[in-house]
């Protein structure tokens, strides 16, 4: 799995089970940062969500999800 399919998959997910467009979901979300394997050996990636208390919550609960399933991506 790559950054960007990460970033669709949470995406994806958010406009899902929660209010919104897919738009305002993918700038709340924002970029995935993909770290190398070398200090990051358990999960390479981060996200740091933007938006209100609740929306951040959101991601953030998903991104502990989507850890358990996807703990390692490549940069693209």
């Amino acid at each position: 799995m790559t950054a960007s399919d990460l970033q669709s998959l949470f995406v994806t997910h958010l406009v899902r089970y929660n209010s919104g467009d897919r738009r305002r979901w993918r700038l709340i979300v924002g970029d995935v940062r993909v770290y190398s394997l070398a200090t990051h050996a358990h999960c390479n990636w981060a996200v740091t969500p933007s938006g209100s208390a609740s929306e951040v919550d959101a991601v953030e609960r998903l991104a502990d999800r989507l850890r358990e399933d996807h703990p390692i991506i490549t940069a693209g």
